[in-house]
């Protein structure tokens, strides 16, 4: 065959295999976007799980829910567990608002009471 002559069974193979590729792409890409925002909803948790059980700690239970509902991403929940003089936070929230069904975030942070604050005496 020459080489300027064209099969006509060939016609449409890039633009098909062009669409397959993409199609791929836009999946690892959105695979990619939901793993990056699962993460820094994890660490929304820990910090907001960190920062509840710090502010506890120092007797300030209003603060400490504040702090989880800013922190946190939306939705979070706080649990708060007291054995003697430490305190136990555990903030918990759905990955992606939800949007990622079976992936839960959650968050467990550990103070002690400091000493003359209303949480120290809490516990006892």
């Amino acid at each position: 065959m020459d080489a300027g002559i064209r099969r006509a069974g060939d016609r449409g193979y890039v633009t098909v295999e062009s669409a397959i590729g993409l199609g791929g792409l836009t999946i690892v890409l959105a695979c990619l976007f939901a793993g990056i925002g699962a993460l820094s909803g994890q660490l929304r948790c820990t910090d907001a799980a960190r920062e509840a059980a710090r502010l506890l700690a120092r007797g300030q239970p209003h603060e400490a829910e504040a702090a989880v509902h800013t922190i946190a991403p939306g939705g979070a929940r706080l649990a708060v567990r007291r054995s003697g003089d430490g305190i136990t936070v555990e903030v918990g929230a759905e990955a992606l608002g939800g949007l990622l069904p079976g992936v839960h975030l959650s968050a467990t942070a550990y103070a002690v009471a400091e000493p003359g604050t209303e949480a120290a005496h809490a516990g006892r």
